[in-house]
């Protein structure tokens, strides 16, 4: 993976963000989950690294790589 690992992660005033792992500030914010895992898709996917979607509770929903996982499954 190459770049910061995204997370989609829901903010003390009720709105969610697309976060890069490390980063001081949001990427993205919007008032719906789905637009930010939407934009954070593309984000993830332009750096090929991580997203990682949270739960409004913090915890993790899904992990999506993109298929840049450097140890995939095996079929």
């Amino acid at each position: 993976m190459k770049g910061r690992n995204q997370h989609v992660t829901k903010r003390a005033d009720g709105s969610w963000q697309v976060k890069g792992e490390g980063a001081s500030r949001a990427s993205f914010v919007t008032t719906t989950q789905r637009d930010a895992i939407n934009r954070g898709r593309i984000i993830s996917s332009n750096q090929q690294s991580e997203l990682i979607i949270h739960r409004p509770d913090g915890r993790i929903r899904a992990k999506d790589s993109h298929g840049f996982d450097p140890f995939p499954p095996r079929d």
